[in-house]
């Protein structure tokens, strides 16, 4: 069975090219949301295997999402996706509980391996 991913970035194409490269290589999109408030509220409809959370966003930004999410589910896997120079807040992200972080412009094998990584 694949493995079930929700998306979240305040961008709509940058959730499109994640979504293109995971649909690509066997895992399945249950959700996307476009803030972190949304993606709370998401992540407690699909329960997905795991979650790629943009850092900066508006209403709620990915590391409150983050450790809200942590407060459903200890467990749940959760990879940061973050633009160059946010160093920062990767560390804050990492301490709050996220598996790993990809860098913004996207490359593909890294989102994947990361991803694999996470899941294994």
């Amino acid at each position: 069975m694949a493995h079930k991913i929700m998306i979240v970035d305040d961008a709509a194409f940058m959730r499109m090219m994640i979504k293109d490269i995971l649909t690509k290589n066997g895992y399945e999109v249950v959700a996307e949301a476009a803030d972190g408030a949304q993606a709370v509220e998401k992540y407690k409809e699909h329960q997905p295997d795991l979650v790629t959370m943009d850092i900066t966003m508006p209403e709620m930004d990915g590391i409150a999402a983050l450790k809200a999410i942590k407060e459903i589910n200890a467990n749940a896997k959760v990879i940061m996706c973050s633009a160059m120079g946010q160093q920062a807040m990767v560390i804050d992200a990492i301490q709050a509980g996220a598996k790993d972080f990809i860098v913004k412009p996207f490359q593909a094998d890294r989102v994947l391996e990361a991803i694999g990584k996470t899941l294994s």
